[in-house]
C-alpha cells in the first residue's frame, strides 16, 4: 500500500479472479449459527462465575479439562500471570472481531443508512444516550469511588486538565514570564526555587 501503482495492480489481479463462495444452509438454522458466533464475538476471556477467589495475590478459577472427559478443575495463578493470560485475548488497536460490509461498512455508513431510511420511508432513530463515565460505572458495579482521595477519604480528586485553563488563563495586565505569579497570590518562601519544568507554573493553591 505504500506504492499506489503496485497496490492497484494487485487489486486488479484479485478482481480478475473468479472467486467461488461455498455456502449452504446450516443444519440447525440461522439461529444456531448466530448463537455459536456470539459465544466468540460477544464475550470476555473468562466469565465471572468461573472466578473462585482472590486472596493476597493468587487468583483461583475453574476451568474445563477437555483431555479428561471435560472435568471441571480449579487452577491457581499469580495475579500477574492471570492478567497476562487475560490480556492475550484483548485485541490490539484498530483490530475488531466483526467487520461489516455493504451499507454497514464504516466508509460512508452514515450517508448510506440515511439514504436507505429515505427510500424505505423509515424515520431516523432516536439519538443515543451518551456513554456512562468510567468513574460512575465503576462506582455502580463495585461501590469504589475512584474520585475520592485515598488519603483523607474526604476530598475529591480532579484531573489535571481541569486546572490547566486556570493556570494558563490570561491576565488583564501585561503578559508575564513563565515563572511569574498572578497578582494577589502569595509568593513562595524565601530560598524556594520555582519549578522549571516546561509548560508548568508555580501555583500555591494546587495542594
Amino acid at each position: 500500500m505504500a506504492e499506489p501503482t503496485a497496490f492497484a495492480a494487485f487489486v486488479a489481479t484479485c478482481r480478475a479472479t473468479n472467486w467461488v463462495v461455498y455456502a449452504k444452509p446450516p443444519f440447525a438454522g440461522p439461529t444456531q449459527v448466530l448463537e455459536s458466533l456470539g459465544r466468540y464475538t460477544h464475550r470476555v476471556a473468562i466469565s465471572n462465575d468461573r472466578l473462585v477467589n482472590l486472596e493476597a495475590g493468587p487468583v483461583r478459577f475453574r476451568w474445563n479439562d477437555y483431555a479428561h472427559a471435560n472435568r471441571v478443575k480449579t487452577m491457581t495463578l499469580p495475579a500477574e500471570e492471570f492478567l497476562r493470560r487475560f490480556l492475550l485475548h484483548v485485541l490490539p488497536a484498530s483490530f475488531v472481531r466483526i467487520r461489516h460490509c455493504g451499507v454497514l461498512a464504516n466508509r460512508g455508513r452514515t450517508a448510506k443508512l440515511a439514504r436507505c431510511r429515505v427510500l424505505r420511508a423509515v424515520p431516523p432513530p432516536a439519538p443515543s444516550t451518551p456513554p456512562e463515565a468510567a468513574a460512575t460505572l465503576l462506582h455502580r458495579l463495585t461501590g469504589v469511588d475512584i474520585t475520592r482521595c485515598p488519603v483523607c477519604r474526604a476530598g475529591r480528586l480532579r484531573p489535571p486538565g481541569l486546572c490547566t485553563t486556570l493556570l494558563e488563563a490570561p491576565e488583564a495586565s501585561a503578559p508575564r514570564s513563565r515563572t511569574s505569579l498572578p497578582a494577589g497570590r502569595p509568593r513562595p518562601a524565601a530560598g524556594k526555587a520555582l519549578p522549571s519544568t516546561p509548560g508548568f507554573r508555580y501555583n500555591p493553591h494546587s495542594f
